[in-house]
């Protein structure tokens, strides 16, 4: 199923500037660290599920062989001029099969947008067939359900943007009971002929950490989860890095 999100398709074109590249740069840090850690020296094989405009990656590719899998071809082709030396393929990331084994495979932000445990369980599935045995997996949840608090506003001005537009989110959790939470994103682009607002809703999930752990655990995995500084906003720092038994 093609992704319905509008920054992922028809939009798409705003994410270099919605989303520099250079804000990954310490996300990417910690990775490159919890790898190095786990699995010692050497050039790392490593699949990214996921991996949108392909800006964690790009800060990668001096020490990893990198492999790249989105579910958004308009994401696919601005990781593609970002990393032109990196493999990339269309895929779900509860379903691709790539036939291939990688020494690790992480999933940034992205895996926010599995909304049910069958889904984060399709995902670990996912991850388990291209590991080698000893392999890590990375997941970096914006949000974990132990520490939401909502309802939030952010907003910010890409003022160097060709045309420069504004952004404004409104993240909220419309129901308690369920594993879900909506953010409601409004561009405004500035274009010649005057202001064009856009509107672009995103469910995604929220899950506690022990949900998290559990379900890797079945899935054959040893996990922790990694507490780092998180964004401006109250969202990130959660990683959770799990080695395949």
């Amino acid at each position: 199923m093609l992704p319905t999100h509008r920054l992922y398709t028809d939009l798409a074109w705003l994410w270099p500037a919605f989303s520099p590249p250079a804000d990954y740069a310490d996300d990417a840090g910690h990775w490159r660290d919890a790898l190095r850690q786990r699995l010692g020296p050497g050039r790392h094989s490593l699949l990214e599920l996921g991996s949108g405009g392909g800006h964690t990656l790009s800060h990668l590719a001096d020490d990893f062989d990198l492999t790249a899998v989105d579910l958004s071809p308009q994401m696919l082709a601005l990781s593609r001029e970002l990393n032109p030396t990196v493999p990339h393929h269309l895929g779900d990331m509860r379903s691709v099969r790539l036939q291939k084994q990688f020494d690790a495979v992480a999933i940034h932000d992205a895996v926010c947008y599995l909304l049910s445990e069958e889904d984060l369980a399709d995902a670990f599935a996912t991850a388990r067939e291209h590991l080698r045995p000893g392999g890590v997996l990375l997941l970096a949840p914006d949000y974990l359900k132990e520490a939401f608090s909502g309802p939030r506003v952010l907003h910010w001005i890409c003022a160097n943007a060709s045309p420069p537009f504004t952004v404004i989110e409104y993240c909220h959790d419309p129901d308690a009971s369920d594993t879900t939470i909506e953010s409601l994103f409004f561009f405004l682009i500035h274009e010649p002929t005057g202001l064009r607002v856009v509107e672009d809703r995103h469910t995604t999930g929220l899950f506690p950490s022990t949900t998290w752990l559990r379900l890797l655990d079945e899935a054959g995995f040893d996990a922790e989860l990694v507490t780092l500084p998180g964004y401006e906003g109250g969202y990130g720092g959660h990683l959770f890095v799990a080695a395949l038994r």
